[in-house]
């Protein structure tokens, strides 16, 4: 058997340079077969993404700039003839079964609160759901701030629309995945993850309005520049409680504020409220603010081909995460150092961290030609300097979530 993903030749994604869905679902399909003794009828693919610029504005009501990285979560499913679902993940080897005959609640293992939130949004729309045996894969990291939680949940609402025949309004599949995310896993997030990886389209990023959920769509035509990706392999323990900490600062500021979101505050109100506000959550506010401006400005530089001022943006988003929003760490602050050491004269054009911060991925825009050399010096500084092998991979503009086609032999 073969797979083809819908609207993607199966020779350009033969000759990707990363792991291609079309590849990922070759795998795990012979791995279902071998688990199951019969072949899945249907699988779904959904990307991860990197976000360019525009960090911690989509609770906002911001704007963000991501785009679908060449990285995905595949599932791969066949009826079963049982009421029951029966979920297994090759990357934590762990199973979870639901009874359709009883609510959904959250449970262990907890990686399966993603999907059982999604199962849940689909029974909620009175959409009839059967039972079946799902197996998952991914070549996303876990836990890197690449949003493999929302290619977990959009891969899963694919996956029932092609079990089910229902298909959802693409604003409403990524609203029901939030919701799941909210729910189930407990993560008061944005709509910038899940939006990403339905929406995206292949050499275009995503310039997203958190608010209208207006999309634009911003080509990336320009095949000398690249996306690298710099894994920094560590994630701090604190970073659940301190997103939701983060979040309830803006809505602080907000209200002393008088907006109903900082998306409506300006510099000068903050300023002229400084007196009223603690410190730390004028801060916050400070980098929300500042930050909401960066994609549109971004966005407008790419299309110029204003790439130094593309930069530029890029290093003062990390300065404000690092400094005002404080989700920084000493691993990316020392990545993003060392990219900005390297400058245009190697290569660099921008880094910045990337995600909700406290490890995770920095991304950077760098010239195509040099990929190999700063991947090479990045890495041996990283290893010399903090101790730990940085993981590195380049991508460029990804398509979103599909269900991919069986190809008989």
């Amino acid at each position: 058997m073969r797979f083809d993903p819908h609207g993607v030749s199966r020779t350009e994604v033969e000759n990707s340079p990363t792991v291609s869905p079309y590849s990922l679902a070759t795998r795990i399909a012979r791995q279902f077969e071998a688990r199951f003794d019969h072949p899945p009828q249907w699988l779904a693919a959904a990307p991860g993404r990197v976000n360019l610029i525009g960090e911690h504005t989509d609770y906002n009501d911001g704007l963000v700039f991501p785009m679908a990285i060449e990285r995905c979560t595949v599932i791969a499913a066949a009826s079963n003839g049982t009421s029951q679902i029966k979920l297994e993940s090759t990357a934590t080897h762990g199973t979870a079964t639901l009874d359709l005959g009883l609510p959904i609640k959250r449970g262990e293992p907890m990686w399966a609160n993603y999907p059982r939130g999604v199962i849940a949004g689909f029974q909620r729309l009175g959409i009839e759901i059967t039972g079946f045996n799902a197996l998952i894969d991914s070549t996303i990291p876990l836990g890197g701030g690449l949003s493999s939680s929302a290619a977990l949940e959009i891969a899963m609402a694919t996956l029932l629309e092609g079990i089910t025949g229902h298909t959802l309004d693409l604003v409403q599949k990524a609203l029901l995945c939030q919701q799941a995310e909210e729910e189930f896993a407990g993560v008061p997030c944005g709509i910038m993850d899940q939006f990403t990886s339905v929406m995206a389209e292949e050499n275009h990023l995503l310039l997203l309005d958190c608010r209208s959920l207006k999309t634009e769509m911003v080509p990336w035509s320009d095949p000398s520049l690249a996306v690298l990706i710099i894994n920094t392999n560590v994630r701090h323990e604190l970073s659940g409680g301190e997103y939701a900490t983060r979040r309830d600062q803006c809505e602080t500021a907000a209200r002393a504020l008088n907006v109903s979101s900082l998306r409506d505050a300006t510099l000068a109100q903050l300023e002229a409220a400084r007196g009223q506000l603690d410190s730390v959550v004028f801060r916050r506010a400070r980098h929300v603010i500042t930050e909401i401006q960066r994609p549109g400005e971004t966005a407008q530089a790419m299309r110029a081909g204003r790439w130094d001022r593309v930069g530029e943006l890029m290093y003062a988003s990390h300065a404000s995460l690092r400094d005002d929003f404080e989700v920084s760490c000493p691993e990316l602050d020392l990545v993003v150092e060392l990219a900005h050491g390297l400058g245009e004269r190697f290569g660099v054009i921008g880094c910045r961290m990337t995600g909700g911060g406290f490890g995770g991925c920095a991304v950077t825009v760098v010239r195509t030609d040099a990929v190999s050399d700063i991947s090479r010096m990045l890495a041996e500084e990283y290893r010399a300097k903090i101790g730990l092998e940085p993981t590195l991979f380049v991508s460029r503009p990804a398509v979103g979530t599909r269900l991919l086609k069986l190809i008989p032999q």
